[in-house]
């Protein structure tokens, strides 16, 4: 077991949980519009300031859990309240309070009725996905887990387009039945672990390879709808075409990360020779969706959809990449999930920005409006150049590191791999000509006005890291490279022991 480094200053993790929690209550009780909407932004942005000192203060050279809190919760089932961060979850917690402040910018004017519902689900939805980041205790994660669900389920179902209830619906059950599976597995390894719901102690024991097979198709069913892999993703579309603004852009930058992180934590290090054993179909369905995902979002006009479709594509690159096993595959899965939230994010903001204006997410309804929106349009250009990965952007690093390590892994995998690139740069091509040129019968758009200050507050941090990781990258791999490394040296241990059994499963 890797070792916990205890928090030795404030409980920073805690803070970060319940500080959105504690701001729900105050909106919940004041009955006020305005005071919801401003006291949700300071919460959230509080939240991404309080979370800078665990960024500093994060020793990268450390394989062990850092910033943990340990706390006896409910003695007599050994279940306790214990949050730590390592080199694959700091990233992912600063992006999520780091988007949280955006995404209540970008509903300052898109939700006009139930205002304060809305905040107290977005402050919720902060608690619940810090935490699910941050958890050590199998049951505080799968709490946290299902908690996510309900706040998700809301924003889809009452702030929703015309179709919110089939999408709500639809995501909720989805997403509901993969967490059965995860629950029985969690009680599997909390009777063989003498009854210990402690995450860091099930990770690299000697499991009968058959129940790690098992255990692995329970972490894959769950975590693979919530990518969402093919040919579990057809949840996603309805759920981003019919979510407002905010709940897009949290499924894209947030919510989605939480599969691949899943296999990242769980999967991996608790099954390790299932993984050994299976990695080769995830490997080849995760091309499957590179290819599905490129094809189905060229084919669509409706831009909510057009971006959802290419999510699966580019989650695909991620499970490629962690399932290749190598340092670079796993190094660039973990940029490349940092890096697909904050481009599709920000393609989702920018698809809400021109809906407030034309109320249509069709393609046609925002053709040729580059000249009179030069300034949107500038912003869309960059994010959809980083979105089909062109070099000095963020999305190039990331998925130049994971098609090297897929080379390294098999070059026929790597080679099916590099048309969902092409794909990418087709479709986004497509809608950014639409958009900023379009064609000589070009609707009249004289009358649209371009981003005011707020709007161009909302998308400038967005456009500043896609620069920056994509121009400098190396403080990113730095923050994870440690445990990457270490996750790797434990997986060669596991290695002989995995391919045996293998040759005993094909004879």
């Amino acid at each position: 077991m890797d070792q916990l480094l205890t928090n030795q200053g404030p409980p920073l993790l805690s803070i970060l949980i319940f500080l959105p929690l504690a701001g729900a209550l105050l909106v919940l009780l004041v009955n006020n519009e305005n005071f919801a909407r401003y006291w949700t932004l300071a919460v959230t942005g509080i939240a991404a300031l309080l979370s800078m000192p665990i960024l500093i203060g994060f020793d990268r050279a450390a394989t062990g859990f850092q910033f943990v809190e340990k706390h006896s919760w409910i003695e007599s089932l050994n279940i306790n309240y214990v949050i730590g961060v390592d080199g694959i979850s700091v990233l992912l917690l600063l992006m999520t309070t780091f988007i949280m402040p955006f995404c209540v910018l970008a509903s300052w004017n898109y939700i006009k009725t139930r205002v304060q519902s809305f905040m107290i689900c977005l402050l919720i939805m902060e608690s619940a996905m810090i935490g699910v980041f941050v958890a050590l205790d199998f049951v505080l994660f799968y709490i946290l887990w299902e908690a996510m669900l309900i706040p998700m389920y809301l924003l889809i179902g009452i702030w929703g387009g015309p179709r919110k209830i089939y999408a709500s619906i639809k995501f909720f059950l989805y997403t509901l039945a993969g967490s059965v599976m995860l629950l029985v597995g969690i009680i599997w390894l909390y009777i063989t672990n003498d009854y210990s719901f402690f995450i860091p102690d099930m990770m690299w024991q000697n499991y009968d390879v058959t129940a790690q097979i098992y255990l692995f198709l329970a972490f894959f069913l769950a975590f693979a709808i919530k990518v969402p892999m093919f040919p579990f993703h057809t949840w996603l579309p309805a759920a981003h075409v019919e979510a407002p603004t905010a709940g897009s852009v949290i499924l894209a930058s947030i919510l989605l990360k939480m599969g691949t992180y899943g296999f990242l934590r769980f999967a991996l290090p608790i099954t390790p020779d299932a993984t050994l054993i299976l990695m080769p179909f995830v490997l080849w369905l995760s091309i499957a969706g590179i290819i599905y995902g490129g094809f189905t979002a060229l084919a669509q006009s409706d831009m909510k959809k057009l971006i959802a479709y290419s999510s699966v594509g580019h989650m695909g690159f991620v499970t490629l990449g962690i399932f290749v096993l190598n340092r670079q595959g796993i190094e660039g899965a973990i940029l490349q999930m940092i890096n697909h939230g904050i481009t599709t994010g920000a393609l989702f903001l920018c698809v809400g920005m021109i809906y407030e204006r034309t109320h249509s997410r069709e393609l046609r309804s925002a053709t040729g409006v580059g000249q009179y929106m030069p300034v949107f349009v500038t912003f869309l250009g960059f994010f959809a150049l980083s979105s089909f990965g062109f070099p000095g952007t963020n999305s190039f690093v990331g998925e130049f590191l994971i098609l090297a390590g897929t080379f390294e892994y098999n070059i026929p995998l790597a080679l099916a791999a590099i048309p969902g690139a092409v794909l990418a740069a087709a479709y986004m091509l497509r809608m950014l000509q639409k958009v900023i040129w379009g064609g000589t019968d070009n609707p009249d758009q004289s009358w649209l006005t371009d981003l005011n200050v707020r709007e161009i507050v909302t998308l400038a941090p967005f456009l500043f890291f896609v620069f920056w990781i994509g121009l400098s990258p190396q403080p990113f791999i730095d923050l994870m490279h440690t445990s990457v490394v270490d996750l790797l040296n434990n997986f060669e241990m596991h290695k002989s022991q995995a391919v045996a059994a293998a040759e005993m499963i094909v004879r």
